[in-house]
């Protein structure tokens, strides 16, 4: 007889009952540029458009309004990387819950001051989720608070399961439910919903390829997780035990992306769709992009489950795509350093139609002639083809350049 498993569709259509009116109901929206992209038809579950920007709010929202009035009271407390605090801090102000949330000092510096302006107590402590797990059970300990696990409770679970039942009611019959994991409450109510309303629907989790955590425990492999991932929000070393059984059961098959899909996605979201997506928040997109094969031509939902990115990073994303696209293009030249040499080489740059965004002028390099100057030129040109035509000018010239 298979074990029993943690939640049921009736849980999580409870948990909407309670969250009814008291989160956004967030769109589900075709993208067809996005299908055009990727091959396959895509649904959007527009998830960073909570009030907090993430989908974390599920789940807080149906643990917290199922506490005692002594454990309101009292307080909670949590540990995250900044997603499950928000949601925590901010439902737990309008319930009247005192928060202390417990933050890895690396959470981004935008998620760290949202949880403070939603009134919580945060301590910064350790450099991942996991040490700063700890902290939070020995402060929980010392001052008699409630644990709000950010994945590993079936009321949370409960909770974020009730984003699959919205996508089911709103979008098409889907071929395929792509989910992000991190410690893998997402997927665990989102493959409850989907198993029990759509059994024909796969369901793929996905993880960052630095962090295969929950990957590796199905396969009964040792997890080698670890660095500065982009997706930070699903950079977990240990799944939960009750999500994991329900991955076991439920979940079709996990993939794994690089920081390079997570990239792509995170700049096509902004590109195309004109909205915000952090790494975790792209990590269904990045599926589709790095594993093509297993989504064409079929009706994919993806769940867009937070927006939460620091603007510097986003602004670095962005500007690393045009690099990879050859739209911003690093050249260098050497020629004799005499007047008007610079301004001979700018218009012949301008005259192809780039656009100059800035000059370093080394005349001190051991490899260049006495004689000599060296330029490093950074320009912004239309695409790959029209910086070779730019480089083929100034070669024709007499100037040819070195790409760096």
């Amino acid at each position: 007889m298979t074990e029993k498993l943690p939640i049921s569709l009736e849980d999580v259509q409870d948990a909407a009952r309670i969250l009814d009116g008291q989160i956004e109901r967030t769109p589900m929206r075709l993208s067809r540029t996005l299908s055009a992209i990727t091959g396959a038809t895509v649904w959007i579950k527009f998830e960073n458009q909570q009030f907090t920007a993430a989908f974390k709010e599920r789940g807080a929202l149906n643990k917290l309004a199922r506490l005692t009035d002594e454990e309101k009271s009292a307080g909670v407390i949590a540990a995250s990387a900044g997603n499950h605090a928000q949601g925590v801090a901010y439902h737990g102000r309008r319930l009247g819950i005192p928060v202390t949330i417990a933050m890895p000092v690396t959470t981004p510096f935008n998620k760290v001051e949202h949880t403070r302006a939603f009134g919580a107590r945060v301590l910064l402590e350790g450099t991942t989720f996991d040490e700063a797990k700890a902290y939070a059970q020995t402060i929980r300990e010392e001052e008699g608070l409630t644990w709000i696990h950010p994945f590993d409770d079936p009321l949370i679970m409960a909770g974020q399961g009730t984003a699959a039942i919205e996508m089911f009611e709103d979008g098409p019959e889907l071929d395929v439910l792509v989910v992000p994991i991190g410690g893998g409450g997402l997927i665990s109510g989102m493959a409850t919903v989907s198993k029990a309303l759509s059994p024909k629907t796969k369901v793929i989790g996905v993880q960052a390829a630095m962090y295969p955590s929950m990957f590796a425990a199905i396969k009964g492999q040792d997890s080698k997780s670890g660095g500065a991932s982009i997706a930070e929000g699903i950079s977990v070393k240990e799944p939960g035990q009750l999500t994991r059984k329900v991955v076991e059961e439920l979940v079709d098959e996990i993939v794994l992306v690089e920081e390079e899909h997570l990239e792509r996605a995170i700049t096509l979201f902004a590109d195309v769709e004109k909205t915000i997506a952090e790494g975790a928040g792209a990590a269904g997109l990045a599926a589709l992009l790095a594993h093509p094969e297993k989504f064409a031509g079929k009706t994919v939902g993806l769940i867009l489950c937070g927006g939460n990115i620091d603007t510097r990073l986003l602004a670095s994303v962005l500007t690393r795509a045009l690099v990879r696209e050859k739209r911003l293009a690093n050249i260098r030249i050497i020629g004799d350093d005499r007047p008007g040499l610079l301004a001979l080489v700018s218009k012949i740059i301008g005259d192809n139609g780039a656009n100059i965004m800035e000059v370093a002028h080394n005349r001190i390099a051991l490899d260049v002639p006495a004689k000599g100057a060296e330029f490093d030129i950074l320009m912004e040109t239309r695409d790959a083809q029209h910086t070779q035509d730019i480089i083929d000018a100034l070669a024709s010239a007499g100037y040819p350049p070195r790409q760096n």
